[in-house]
């Protein structure tokens, strides 16, 4: 019987974990940089955490969450995303009488069933970044550049970043009027796929994939003429603490999300692609009612998701890559020559070490520790001797030897 891992999900092998660490590690760096704190949140919650915040008619809740009955008979998802678990914690742990905004993230796994493709996967990683309890345009353009910053770190060149404001409560429902006024008029237009998002969200409608709707759809009725003084304030502060950070984007009045609970500012980055389907490696927004609509008091919110999958595929694309690291130095030993011991007192040492399990012969052993680390001691009757390659060899003892290895 062959046992293959689950469709949708992927192993991240030994040689794709350099590049995997260089990406993560950017990610914490910069998270701490700009003064967010890590936080993790169970696999799992309560499927209504989802259904509630997400919106019963979202592809997530329709289609993609994985919902299971526990022993005690609780109804449970998998978290397809990471803002409304943080947004729990939030509430349940009292940091709303924190000093605000609380600014935190994650790096976690994530779980949608979805048709997996190159780069999308049902279980996927992800880093989320959240500041709670701060309406401060500043703070839209803030995570929005933190994101942009590490593209730029990492090397990634050929993206884009789109931006849009989808209005608040006091200014959406008149366009909602007028953008469902447009859509019976043109209902000819739509295809199954867009009737059925209107049924659930009328702003669903722009998060088509038909491009002959998308190209119908350039004609309705935009967010962005219906915005109300205090959204055109706060999208207007957004685009300026942009443009002062030297934060390049594309204005997309059709740009949504999928999500309910977004408001005001919403954005996307487009990055390298193969195909439409992998082009977004990033998307998050303003979610100034999400915690209201968990039982929390009324707090504001702004963040983002990123797919680490997505985003190592973006550097591909790019031709950027990773060493993989290798070890200090590589201990091999004639037959009569026990090494274990000084294999042990180089790592208390603090230097990575490692020998043959596997009966290779002297020469063999001193080919493997080339490729593998930096260093190859080669330990007979007669001695020690360090090898480096390029460099002359050098007869040791012990004490010669943790000199020689020290960084």
């Amino acid at each position: 019987m062959k046992i293959e891992r689950p469709r949708g999900t992927h192993d991240i092998l030994p040689s794709e974990q350099p590049l995997w660490r260089k990406v993560t590690a950017e990610m914490e760096r910069l998270c701490a940089l700009y003064g967010y704190r890590r936080i993790q949140t169970p696999v799992f919650e309560d499927v209504a955490l989802f259904q509630r915040t997400a919106g019963e008619g979202s592809d997530i809740v329709q289609k993609e969450m994985y919902v299971f009955d526990d022993r005690g008979g609780r109804t449970l998802a998998l978290r397809p995303e990471a803002t409304a678990p943080i947004c729990r914690a939030y509430i349940e742990h009292g940091m709303q009488q924190e000093p605000q905004p609380v600014k935190l993230y994650t790096l976690a796994t994530y779980y949608r069933y979805d048709k997996p493709q190159r780069g999308r996967y049902r279980e996927h990683s992800q880093l989320s970044v959240e500041c709670i309890g701060s309406a401060d345009p500043a703070v839209d353009a803030e995570v929005i550049g933190l994101y942009d910053t590490l593209l730029h770190n990492l090397g990634i060149t050929r993206y884009e970043l789109h931006l849009n404001s989808i209005g608040d409560r006091e200014c959406r429902p008149a366009y909602l009027d007028r953008l469902n006024a447009w859509l019976d008029e043109h209902a000819d237009l739509l295809d199954d796929d867009a009737r059925q998002k209107r049924t659930t969200s009328p702003l669903r409608v722009f998060d088509v994939k038909s491009p002959a709707v998308l190209a119908a759809l350039e004609d309705a009725p935009k967010i962005g003429e219906s915005l109300c003084p205090p959204c055109q304030q706060h999208f207007a502060a957004v685009r300026e603490a942009l443009d002062a950070a030297g934060v390049r984007y594309v204005l997309d009045p059709t740009l949504v999300r999928g999500l309910d609970y977004y408001s005001r500012t919403t954005w996307e980055f487009l990055g390298p692609h193969e195909s439409t389907q992998a082009s977004s490696i990033s998307g998050g927004g303003r979610y100034d009612y999400l915690i209201e609509q968990i039982g929390g008091p009324s707090t504001p919110g702004v963040g983002f998701g990123a797919g680490i999958e997505r985003l190592l595929l973006s550097l591909e694309l790019e031709g950027i890559s990773a060493e993989e690291e290798l070890l200090d130095v590589f201990v091999a030993a004639e037959p009569d020559q026990s090494v274990g011991a000084l294999v042990g007192r180089l790592r208390t040492a603090g230097i990575s070490a490692d020998a043959d399990y596997a009966g290779r012969s002297m020469k063999g052993q001193i080919g493997y520790g080339q490729k593998r680390a930096r260093s190859t001691l080669v330990v007979t009757d007669g001695g020690m001797t360090l090898r480096r390659r390029g460099e002359p060899d050098v007869e040791v003892d012990e004490a010669t030897l943790l000199q020689e290895l020290q960084p």
